[in-house]
């Protein structure tokens, strides 16, 4: 067997692994181990107590966690009395076609459970998350992202404002004191990400776990978590401080004083105008509202307007694509003055995706192209462009059919999974980056499960 490994760089800086393995059989495939394990980079940090001002939340959180543990001990116990098996058992609609099968909001509620119960798994007593694993042996890799650690916590508040939950809601107030922990709050009433032994932080990590306060606090009573709310307008003031002359944002910061400093990133960029935009809507910081059209039209100028015009595979513009659409249909949805342009700008975009970024074409897991997709599928809607929305759902429908065939464990398991006797029941609900890796990483199941919230939203109500 070959196995070739390929070691990168995203635009934003994070290092990137693709594991890419030429042809052999799947029974060759179930004879051979395929990484050495590594032990996981991140230190465990105990959260001895929290400050004055969260008194209240912490007792919350533990009676949350209570509620938790007794329920994860209860699953874990049904799962120990039988070795875990995948199920292959097909609904009665989808006859044996696993690949590209008819979705159906069932098949997509299904998969969503199943993903919550592994973010929910992976996630640590400290609040961070098992970053990358193993699905057939258990082990971890050594590599780390905290910015792919904060975007795990925005996808399990996603999850908890879709569906609120004791669980998820003890997931998420654990992983936002651990990033409270990890954090450092200036005189100027900002905050931001500070992780030991770091010389520079990632703008884009601070714009998530905004993100995960905004979607918490939607699913929660206005006049709950009052520290909560103002821990959300320090990390967004902070944001501000890292805007540039050209309406974009420092992709960097140094860990000693929050000094914005460098270029910037489009996968930064989308994630800060999201945190932005969805906090001018659903957070009451309607203060926001001009600095987001500004930001939004800068970006679409530097990283949609000539791709999309020119058919170029750009870089940038995959970096931008879901972030940059997302945010768009917010805005869109927002009816805020010159906001109307951005439906046709969504909607051009994701036939970008299509025909000249070939996402079907792809394969690796592309599941945050969905997230993007399915707002342009919306917009389309919306304007009543029943040609593009046709053809963004039946691309929906074909493109994350496979992806749901590529959940450990899911209502509709490809060949390959069907073919694993047995696995770490840890891992049960996890996604693969590409088929037949058995290697799990949090970001990929973080984004495809916010695309199958997106789906039943907009496509499969």
């Amino acid at each position: 067997m070959e196995r070739i490994v390929r070691r990168g760089t995203r635009d934003d800086g994070i290092p990137a692994s693709c594991w890419s393995c030429w042809p052999f059989s799947t029974r060759a495939l179930r004879c051979a181990l395929l990484l050495v394990a590594g032990t996981s980079v991140l230190a465990s940090y105990a959260i001895v107590g929290q400050s004055q001002g969260h008194a209240a939340l912490g007792a919350e959180l533990q009676t949350a966690q209570l509620e938790t543990t007794q329920l994860q001990t209860t699953q874990l116990q049904t799962t120990q009395l039988q070795t875990t098996q995948l199920q292959t058992t097909q609904p009665a609609d989808l006859g044996t076609q696993t690949q590209a099968g008819r979705l159906s909001r069932q098949l997509l509620d299904q998969s969503l459970e199943k993903g919550t119960a592994f973010l929910l798994a992976s996630q640590r007593p400290d609040g961070d998350f098992r970053y990358h694993v193993n699905f057939l042996t258990g082990e971890k890799a050594p590599e780390q992202s905290l910015v792919r650690q904060a975007g795990a916590l925005w996808g399990l508040a996603l999850i908890h404002h879709d569906k609120p939950s004791a669980a998820t809601r003890a997931g998420v107030l654990r992983g936002i004191a651990f990033f409270r922990q990890h954090s450092q709050q200036t005189d100027r009433q900002t905050r931001f990400i500070r992780y030991p032994g770091t010389l520079e932080g990632d703008s884009g990590a601070v714009a998530l776990v905004a993100l995960a306060l905004i979607d918490f606090l939607r699913a929660e009573p206005v006049g709950q978590y009052g520290a909560l709310r103002n821990e959300l307008d320090q990390y967004l003031a902070f944001l501000l401080t890292l805007r540039r002359t050209d309406q974009r944002f420092h992709r960097k910061y140094l860990a000693s004083s929050g000094e914005g400093w460098g270029q910037s990133s489009p996968y930064f960029d989308g994630e800060i105008l999201l945190a932005l935009v969805k906090a001018a809507r659903y957070a009451g910081r309607h203060d926001l509202q001009q600095q987001c059209l500004q930001s939004a039209e800068a970006m679409y100028q530097a990283y949609v307007q000539d791709a999309v015009a020119q058919r170029q595979d750009a870089d940038a513009t995959k970096g931008f694509f879901q972030w940059g659409s997302m945010a768009f249909l917010e805005l869109y949805d927002s009816q805020w003055e010159s906001t109307q342009p951005y439906a046709r700008r969504t909607i051009g975009l994701s036939h970008w995706m299509i025909d000249v970024h070939g996402v079907l074409q792809r394969r690796r897991n592309t599941a945050y192209a969905y997230e993007g997709l399915v707002c342009a599928f919306q917009l389309a809607q919306q304007i009543n462009d029943l040609a593009a929305a046709d053809k963004f759902r039946r691309t929906i429908e074909r493109g994350l059919g496979k992806l749901t065939s590529w959940q450990v464990g899911g209502p509709i398991p490809s060949d390959y999974l069907q073919a694993v006797a047995q696995y770490d029941s840890s891992c049960q609900g996890g996604v693969l980056g590409a088929d037949e890796n058995p290697w799990l990483r949090i970001d990929t199941t973080q984004h495809q499960m916010h695309a199958v919230i997106l789906a039943r939203r907009y496509v499969w109500k």
